[in-house]
């Protein structure tokens, strides 16, 4: 089955999916905790329901990683789901959340698809076919430097027991850049970046789901995508990710790499 068509599904599951969060946006009736500050709610379970069915009818050969059943499936083709990427978000009413579909083909990202339901936006990318967001190309931001530019990051979920929490990087960015967001959805923070709309992007203990369509997006929209060293495959445990424009990344590298004791929350 070509790429194509892979994509073209892509697109429809991640509409449809977004079609289930949006219609309950403001109705979720019970939410339950996989840990202290990581909850899901019955939206979060549909919306991946609906993505798995489809996509392993549509193509029973490859295999499914995600967020809420886990990994399914043996394939060297491998798509990896997110269904619903700012459940906390969601689950206060706050309009910033979106569902995050990517593939895989023997390790190599081919395709990723983030859409934004309630900004009706679909940002989609092909390797070597550039990244796009309801049809315009999508660049990164030509940003050369820490001054004047505006960074998003997140948080671990064991933000109040890990030694490794962001903070104290958190502290070291705010204090050298125009700001730093955090928006509370690793895929938005990266089409973001890919849209230009933010410069840069860092995060520590990511998952592949959070993260695998939008680095597609971020690549092939001219950013550099690495770990948070700098050296590549962010997803290789301990996952960690840095992405930004090119000189922008090394300057954000510059100041990931300085020495600094980060005690652990609580």
């Amino acid at each position: 089955m070509s790429e194509d068509a892979r994509l073209d599904l892509a697109l429809e599951l991640a509409r449809r999916a977004g079609a289930v969060l949006r219609h309950g946006y403001g109705h979720v009736a019970s939410v339950r905790y996989k840990g202290p500050i990581d909850p899901v709610t019955e939206f979060d379970l549909r919306s991946e329901a609906l993505i798995r069915d489809a996509l392993h009818a549509a193509f029973p050969g490859d295999s499914i990683l995600g967020e809420e059943g886990g990994a399914t499936g043996s394939g060297a083709g491998r798509w990896l789901i997110d269904p619903l990427d700012g459940t906390v978000n969601f689950a206060h009413g706050i309009p910033i959340f979106a569902v995050s579909i990517a593939f895989s083909q023997s390790g190599r990202m081919q395709l990723g698809v983030i859409y934004d339901p309630m900004r009706d936006e679909l940002f989609q990318a092909a390797a070597g076919r550039g990244a796009w967001l309801n049809g315009q190309r999508l660049h990164v931001s030509a940003a050369e430097g820490l001054d004047h530019s505006l960074l998003v990051t997140g948080f671990p979920y064991d933000i109040r027991s890990a030694s490794n929490n962001n903070l104290g990087h958190y502290g070291d960015f705010a204090l050298r850049t125009l700001g730093v967001r955090r928006l509370g959805s690793a895929c938005l923070d990266l089409a973001y970046v890919a849209a230009g709309r933010l410069d840069g992007y860092w995060e520590f203990a990511v998952e592949a789901w959070d993260v695998a369509a939008g680095m597609l997006l971020v690549e092939e929209a001219g950013g550099l995508v690495t770990r948070a060293d700098g050296r590549p495959d962010p997803l290789d445990p301990p996952t960690s990710i840095l992405a930004a424009g090119a000189r922008l990344h090394a300057a954000m590298l510059s100041v990931l790499a300085e020495p600094q004791e980060r005690p652990a929350g609580g």
